[in-house]
């Protein structure tokens, strides 16, 4: 048994652990922050989001659109569920890990297929997506069979994940509009599962100190399309005059929404879903998780868009398409930060008039025809005054945060 020590110490993380493989537990209160484990899994939604957003800038159009918002939240919740299992049951033994990098291999392969999600890679997309509910429904299976107190949660994940495994599976046998529904289909059954698990009996709760780190950690991941767009944007339009203070601008816009998510809209979500009580405990952590939706996907608008506003920056003018990518992404981003804080808090607009304010500015800015420095400079102006006020609010006591 001696001569097993260095072997077990070695899977086991090097962290000197008895046993590699051990049965998982309710983690639920424990004092933890995101594993390196969940950090490393993250960087292969970082290749989903980019390749969808390549595929947005192809087709500036509603259809494109529609189809990028659809296919980005099928994979969006495809994280979700991950990390809502992780947020109750990471024990981070070896079988925990093989079913974690096998999720990620399937998201790989999300990433290598999603801009030709409903074309030509249409099967792939759809198998990579049945294999991560197989495995999130083995993980539950375990979870189920070790953690007695969490069977009521777990018998509802397992069911979900199984209804949402098989209309997945179902879709690749009926025709492509079908197909696209019951993806829509196999999306809401799943989402419907964490509605009825927090107001279960159960005492099985959500970790919400990991919670709003992950989501954080996934709101870094999509702002790096906007940064990411800068440079790709510069390279394209061959460093340009008319395309560099676009960038510039660009740039100063990304910064904007980074400071105001983690210093304002993320922190005051963190400090409101820690206060929430048991009366509404459950209304906060649903508001707080599925908030993050619109908001994510606006973020990565703006990173679609900013690309194409640096490209065309030399042409003068920002076509239609492009304005409302980047301005309505803002607006969209700072209603949704707004909304999330105010249901939370149960209270409509209190102490958020000023997105609001600054979302109706951002719409009006992707009506108007105006170069791309404008559109731009306009935007990163706004967002920026936003966060003077947020944090002028914050430093008089009348905005309360914590933070991410």
């Amino acid at each position: 048994m001696a001569d097993q020590g260095p072997v077990r110490t070695f899977l086991g993380g090097g962290r000197g652990r008895r046993d590699a493989v051990r049965p998982p537990q309710l983690r639920t209160d424990d004092h933890r922050s995101a594993s390196r484990l969940e950090l490393f899994f993250d960087l292969a939604f970082v290749l989903v989001v980019a390749e969808l957003a390549i595929a947005l800038r192809e087709d500036v159009t509603l259809h494109g659109f529609l189809v990028f918002a659809g296919l980005f939240a099928t994979v969006w919740w495809s994280w979700v569920s991950s990390t809502l299992y992780a947020n109750r049951f990471d024990h981070d033994d070896v079988v925990y890990r093989l079913y974690k990098l096998g999720s990620m291999a399937a998201v790989v392969g999300l990433a290598a297929s999603a801009s030709e999600a409903t074309g030509e890679r249409f099967a792939v997309f759809v198998l990579c997506h049945v294999v991560l509910r197989l495995l999130l429904l083995l993980q539950y299976r375990r979870a189920h069979v070790h953690v007695p107190e969490a069977r009521p949660i777990t018998r509802l994940y397992l069911l979900g994940a199984g209804a949402g495994a098989t209309l997945w599976a179902v879709s690749l046998a009926v025709p492509r509009p079908a197909a696209y529904a019951l993806w829509a289909a196999a999306v809401l059954v799943e989402a419907l599962v964490p509605l009825l698990a927090t107001r279960s009996s159960a005492d099985v709760p959500l970790h919400v100190e990991h919670l709003p780190e992950r989501f954080a950690l996934f709101v870094i991941l999509v702002l790096g399309e906007p940064v990411a767009a800068v440079a790709h944007g510069l390279y394209d339009a061959g460093w340009s005059g008319a395309a560099l203070p676009v960038a510039v601008l660009g740039f100063v816009l990304a910064a904007a929404l980074w400071w105001s998510y983690f210093d304002l809209a993320g922190a005051r979500a963190k400090k409101l879903l820690g206060e929430a009580g048991e009366s509404n405990g459950a209304h906060s952590h649903d508001v707080y998780v599925f908030g993050h939706l619109p908001l994510t996907l606006a973020l990565a608008s703006v990173g679609a868009g900013l690309e194409l506003a640096v490209v065309e920056a030399a042409a003068g003018e920002v076509p239609a398409g492009t304005r409302l990518l980047v301005a309505g992404g803002v607006a969209v981003y700072l209603v949704a930060a707004s909304v999330t804080a105010s249901a939370m808090t149960g209270q409509a607009g209190h102490g958020w008039w000023w997105p609001l304010l600054a979302a109706v500015v951002a719409a009006l800015d992707a009506l108007l025809e105006l170069p791309a420095w404008v559109v731009v400079g306009a935007l990163a102006l706004l967002v920026s005054l936003v966060v003077v006020a947020g944090l002028v609010q914050r430093s008089s006591g009348r905005l309360e945060t914590e933070e991410v």
